[in-house]
């Protein structure tokens, strides 16, 4: 019996007992029940429980984002999608703004098509959401596409990708988590080779498999050990009944997540053994926890065999794109040909599935970006999972990855000195020379200081010496700021209390760089001063 049947089968021979277990759990997690309070009672509810979520297959989770906190205000988030394909939908986070002047730089977010549902991604969509517009790839699992739609792969993957920054309508940045960055990258070079004016402005890759041959993971020695006929008959087949796919070729996704989890089998055992334990000593956020990552971990789809072989062979076997030998549609795909199109990396120091290296390879290949348009970045202390979400990511990469999303926009309009300044500012936070390997050590190396092209005062005046000094307002009022900083200032064009009062991360650094005063924006309090003469009532 071909392994998919047979694991449709237990599925289905285990329903009753699921159905009993859960049974179980309710029945001893009732407080009438007066063993609920023995602990046999905790031990039978707890057992019940881990046996029918151990036994139950999870389907596609919500992404339960429905507001978001824009400068310290509750924003209703409407999820629409906006674009839609037989294996994909573009979704749209659209933000219920009362600002309509705000214009948040839009970001298509494309998501892993891995075997993991979009929503792995909830963290990475929280911390971009409120100071971008995001658009998300929601994947649809391939054992829900009737196989009369044909076949996915992935030169289908990259027109896909193509045709959404079409409807995007241009002015687009791009980010790619994981798996898609071959593609992402392949799609961009097709894009700047032909001219195509709807090709993004920058775009982000995050623990991308660029280059696998860079410090090789247990994940890229797998693909190196077998040849692509071995992956073709082991582990591909095709979805029986009753799914609208049938007799469509798949890579079940329960079977790559066996994989996944037979490489650190003893961390899940252990992880299940403290639920277990948790939920006897009735320890409710702890177990909450675990529900909640494990009811996203083990969500799994199917992906198109044709699309997991072609990125086997490409991608892991034969590294045809750092080789410069890849091939969309019959066409070599050449990186080289990217100009235009602004590129950070990102890498998780601890990643175990996308190598220290790998993804920042991409700078390598990608040989005519300028050299003011590029970034890497390594997050110490963090695996694969940390480099998109979690505390460090909201902290330390968002801030980076906006910095250098901003810095595109500006280069996407005629610039003038106040966006030189917002350049130099957003280069200045945003600029990490990276990490050197050296066997299994990782060695940090500092981020080179950029320093600040001055603006001269008569370029300001040039555009607008009129305006500016009606504007403009006496900075000296502010605590800390003399008649020579307010010169130096009212030349990088912060001229008025609400310039100062609306002073970013990036031009604090910036000023401080420029004028050798570290740290005393904050401790002279010029941006709260600055507010407090903006509300303060006007003078007689």
């Amino acid at each position: 019996m071909p392994i998919y049947h047979f694991y449709e089968l237990n599925h289905a021979l285990l329903s009753p007992f699921r159905a009993m277990a859960d049974f179980a759990r309710m029945a001893f997690s009732n407080p009438l029940n007066p063993l609920t309070h023995t602990p046999l009672g905790r031990s039978m509810a707890a057992t019940a429980e881990v046996f029918e979520r151990t036994t139950r297959r999870y389907g596609k989770p919500e992404w339960e984002i429905d507001t978001v906190e824009v400068d310290g205000r509750a924003e209703e988030v409407r999820i629409q999608t906006v674009w839609s394909r037989p294996f994909c939908n573009l979704i749209h986070f659209e933000k219920a703004s009362l600002d309509h002047t705000r214009r948040d730089p839009k970001l298509l977010l494309v998501a892993p098509m891995s075997g993991h549902y979009a929503t792995l991604l909830r963290g990475t969509v929280e911390g971009l959401l409120p100071t971008h517009d995001v658009y998300v790839t929601d994947w649809v699992d391939a054992r829900l596409v009737p196989a009369v739609e044909g076949r996915f792969d992935l030169d289908d993957y990259v027109d896909y990708i193509i045709a959404m920054l079409h409807a995007l309508g241009g002015n687009t940045h791009v980010m790619a988590v994981c798996q898609p960055s071959v593609p992402v990258l392949s799609a961009v070079a097709v894009m700047e080779a032909a001219g195509d004016r709807y090709a993004p402005l920058s775009m982000t890759l995050m623990g991308g498999p660029i280059d696998t041959r860079v410090n090789p993971t247990a994940v890229n020695a797998l693909a190196s050990k077998r040849d692509l006929n071995w992956f073709k008959s082991n582990v591909t087949m095709k979805v029986p009944l009753p799914h609208p796919g049938f007799m469509r070729d798949v890579y079940p996704g329960f079977l790559q997540l066996s994989g996944f989890m037979g490489m650190n089998i003893d961390r899940h055992l252990s992880a299940h053994q403290e639920f277990f334990n948790h939920l006897i000593e009735g320890d409710g956020d702890s177990a909450e926890k675990h529900r909640d990552f494990y009811d996203e971990y083990l969500a799994v789809m199917d992906l198109t065999a044709e699309f997991y072989l072609q990125t086997v062979d490409t991608v892991f076997m034969r590294h045809l794109l750092p080789k410069g030998e890849m091939v969309h549609r019959g066409a070599l795909v050449d990186t080289r040909a990217i100009r235009n199109v602004a590129l950070m990396t990102v890498e998780g120091e601890k990643d175990d599935i996308t190598g220290v290296g790998q993804t920042e390879a991409a700078h390598t290949i990608c040989s005519n970006i300028p050299d003011e348009m590029r970034v890497h970045y390594v997050q110490e202390g963090v695996g694969h999972y940390g480099v998109f979400n979690g505390g460090r990511f909201r902290k330390e990469i968002v801030p980076r990855v906006t910095a250098f999303i901003d810095a595109a926009e500006r280069r996407a309009v005629p610039a003038s000195p106040a966006r030189r300044v917002a350049d130099q500012a957003a280069r200045l936070i945003g600029k990490v020379v990276g990490k050197k390997a050296e066997g299994d050590k990782v060695e940090a190396v500092k981020a080179e200081p950029v320093k600040a092209e001055p603006v001269k005062a008569g370029a300001v005046k040039a555009k607008a010496a009129t305006v500016e000094a009606a504007k403009a307002d006496d900075l000296t009022r502010i605590a800390g700021i003399g008649p020579k900083i307010a010169a130096q200032l009212a030349e990088l064009g912060f001229t008025t209390f609400a310039r100062i009062a609306a002073m970013s991360e990036a031009e604090v650094a910036l000023v401080e760089e420029q004028f050798s005063v570290k740290g005393r924006v904050a401790r002279d309090r010029w941006i709260e001063q600055a507010r407090e003469l903006l509300a303060a009532p006007a003078a007689s």
